[in-house]
């Protein structure tokens, strides 16, 4: 069993650090992305197979790469063009960040569904087995199945070019791509359904995803800013569940067990980011996790620095979510404009559209819940908990409610 282990974490890191360079060769080789990425999958699957019972090879990464070789020469006899360049292909294959950056765009491509873009991501990028995927989002393997099978048609139908966007592009492209890690994150952070109350794997895809892009483009401010927001949130994880997976709130968390030497790094990624001079919504959320991260108790927190980060914020980039986030921070804000009655004021002041738009969200609820609470309204309180409950399916937030309601 222990073997087993093993066996699957040398595969998993293998084809982390090589599956995406190798598909974006093959891309960059046969011209055809659909061609590139079902033969690097059929060796990825091949060493599921093969590996536990066999060992790991002395150079796995060659390993996959022969046996990639092979599939495609098979697949691909009758296309006699793919089969003299896949004949061609040798080990080791160039180190060519521009070929990754320009994988990474493809499959983040604007055209394709969010769905796809991260399924998408997820299995050419990062290397997961439509199987993985599928448990990682608890859906269907006929699902992520059809996803990836029609993202790749329409990346062949629509002549989506392998190459990194113009400048003129970049703004939009790189957002989009920043948008589905972003995404990633979440859903590995604090997943939104089945049994467990996050997905260690995902947010460490997610990471993994950021830091490749960092070092592929090490100029772009929002992408450390990603990093930064990323790397400050992982650094809790030791102190964000009990022993019985229960979430514990940040302001109960041990901060003994945070990993403070990579708040220090994620810390300094923001001070580079700041230094281009162009602030952005990553880096605005990175500077506020970083007030939380740097302060040594709950009581300490410099929550004015944290409500004018959420003005910054709400300036670039204006949502619900961020509005409510900023009504959180506003509720322990110390100064006269602070305090639960103002906070939940400016929470009752929301525009329509926005109280539209959080109404399915349980933090929206359970922030509701908090202020009437601390404004001695418990039986308000209590059916905002209510309505919380009956929203999220994540087991820890569930059992977070229940206890709120129990105390009451």
């Amino acid at each position: 069993m222990a073997q087993g282990r093993q066996v699957h974490a040398e595969l998993a890191r293998v084809v982390r650090e090589h599956a995406g360079r190798l598909t974006a060769c093959l891309v960059r080789v046969l011209g055809d992305f659909a061609a590139a990425e079902d033969v690097v999958q059929d060796a990825i699957e091949t060493a599921l197979r093969r590996w536990p019972d066999e060992g790991i090879p002395d150079h796995p990464d060659a390993w996959l790469l022969t046996t990639a070789r092979h599939r495609g020469v098979d697949v691909l006899r009758r296309q006699a063009v793919y089969r003299d360049k896949l004949a061609q292909l040798t080990w080791p294959v160039p180190n060519d960040p521009d070929d990754r950056l320009k994988l990474i765009f493809i499959c983040c491509h604007p055209a394709l569904p969010r769905a796809a873009q991260i399924a998408l991501t997820l299995r050419t990028v990062c290397g997961l087995t439509t199987t993985q995927i599928a448990a990682a989002f608890l859906v269907p393997e006929a699902t992520v199945s059809q996803r990836i099978t029609r993202a790749k048609r329409k990346i062949t139908q629509a002549g989506i070019p392998y190459r990194t966007p113009a400048d003129t592009e970049l703004p939009d492209r790189l957002g989009q791509v920043l948008a589905v890690i972003y995404l990633l994150f979440n859903e590995g952070y604090l997943t939104s359904s089945g049994d467990r109350p996050h997905a260690r794997d995902l947010a460490d895809d997610a990471e993994w995803l950021a830091a490749q892009l960092a070092w592929l483009m090490p100029k772009q401010p929002e992408v450390l800013g990603l990093l930064a927001l990323i790397r400050l949130h992982q650094a809790r994880t030791g102190a964000r569940f009990d022993a019985d997976g229960g979430l514990v709130l940040l302001r109960d968390q041990d901060r003994t067990l945070w990993d403070h030497e990579a708040i220090a790094d994620a810390t300094h990624l923001i001070e580079r980011a700041a230094a281009f001079r162009r602030p952005g919504p990553y880096q605005l959320q990175a500077a506020i996790v970083a007030c939380h991260a740097e302060a040594p108790t709950w009581e300490r927190t410099d929550w004015p620095q944290i409500v004018v980060l959420y003005d910054m914020l709400l300036a670039l980039a204006p949502s619900p979510v961020h509005r409510l986030q900023r009504v959180i921070a506003l509720h322990h804000h110390p100064g006269p404009r602070g305090g639960p009655r103002n906070a939940l004021a400016d929470l009752d002041a929301l525009p329509d559209a926005d109280r539209k738009a959080l109404e399915h969200y349980p933090l929206y609820h359970a922030t509701r819940a908090e202020l009437l609470r601390a404004l001695n309204q418990p039986e308000a309180a209590r059916a905002a908990d209510q309505r919380a409950l009956t929203l999220t399916t994540n087991p820890a937030q569930q059992t977070l409610l229940h206890q709120r309601l129990t105390w009451d």
